[in-house]
């Protein structure tokens, strides 16, 4: 196995973890809300895509916000330091949805074209 396979397996695995830890903790500041209804907002992150349709460098820009593990961690953190579980919960959503993504190889947009990411691009390789 070559040292760049290696490195993706190792990402791979460490995205897992972070998703699965913060799944675990959602779990726990559920909200009271019922599981069928997280597994939708597990996914509603991805409605930051929606910025595509006005053009790239908008989609990119809704799409990285909603993606960032540091808007993701500092939810969470005043959500623990102002005692307001809805502001935790949240950030957790977002950490396990990005670390979800960059699991499976989606990384944040570049603003020149939705299939090139901070992971390479999505798909083939890009052929100039």
């Amino acid at each position: 196995m070559n040292q760049e396979k290696a490195m993706g397996i190792t990402i791979k695995i460490e995205e897992a973890a972070i998703t699965a830890i913060a799944i675990y903790f959602l779990s726990k500041y559920n909200l009271g809300l019922p599981v069928w209804l997280w597994v939708l907002l597990f996914f509603s992150p991805d409605l930051s895509m929606l910025g595509y349709l006005v053009n790239t460098r908008i989609g990119a820009f809704t799409y990285n916000l909603f993606h960032h593990r540091g808007l993701a961690i500092f939810l969470i953190a005043a959500g623990f330091i102002l005692q307001l579980n809805i502001l935790f919960s949240v950030g957790l959503l977002l950490l396990a949805h990005s670390s979800f993504d960059r699991m499976l190889g989606y990384g944040l947009k570049f603003p020149d074209e939705f299939k090139h990411t901070s992971s390479g691009w999505m798909g083939k390789e890009k052929i100039n």
